[in-house]
């Protein structure tokens, strides 16, 4: 049920006394996590606590990937999982702190630091965990640039070169058929 379609339902909650209005807030805010937590970062924290939430994922992506590059039997199915457990953990810090362009640019990272050739192939029957990777990196790199082309021109210029750089690197692996018959571009200007 939207409030939205229960215009009188608003406007009773509008005019409910200011104390009971604050004890259900406290209730509805208690039932959501991710909201318990955006409402601590905007009432509680400031920028340096976002520079913190962004440096521990750096560290979380350079650790994770470097140990996924240099394991010598890496998969493309090591690689899906890996890359699916960091891009929750960007998405759960873009739904805390809704910072756009470090969204963007951890997400740049991980990719960027990610391997897209194997040697080793995980064989299964039901399953090409090579091209569930592919559609995974394409469709998600589609998606970053939706929202890198919402950013002011001065903060995509910022991240101009990555964006660049992982689409070179796309399309310089077996990844580059997926994002010929996607629409990934092979360059931003």
């Amino acid at each position: 049920m939207k409030l939205s379609e229960h215009k009188d339902l608003k406007k009773e909650i509008l005019a409910l006394p200011v104390k009971e209005k604050d004890k259900l807030l406290l209730r509805l805010v208690a039932k959501d996590k991710v909201l318990t937590e955006h409402l601590h970062f905007l009432l509680l924290e400031d920028e340096s606590n976002l520079s913190d939430r962004v440096a521990f994922i750096k560290n979380e992506i350079t650790d994770v990937l470097e140990d996924l590059n240099t394991t010598p039997k890496t998969s493309a199915k090591d690689a899906l999982l890996l890359l699916r457990k960091l891009t929750k953990q960007i998405n759960h810090f873009y739904k805390v702190t809704k910072a756009d362009f470090e969204e963007i640019e951890l997400k740049l990272m991980m990719f960027n630091a990610s391997p897209m050739n194997f040697r080793f192939k995980v064989h299964s029957l039901t399953k090409n965990h090579e091209q569930l990777l592919a559609n995974y990196v394409v469709k998600s790199i589609l998606i970053v640039l939706r929202k890198f082309e919402k950013l002011h021109e001065d903060l995509q210029f910022d991240l101009k070169e990555e964006v660049n750089k992982l689409l070179a690197k796309v399309y310089d692996s077996y990844v580059d058929k997926t994002a010929l018959s996607l629409g990934l571009p092979k360059q931003i200007d």
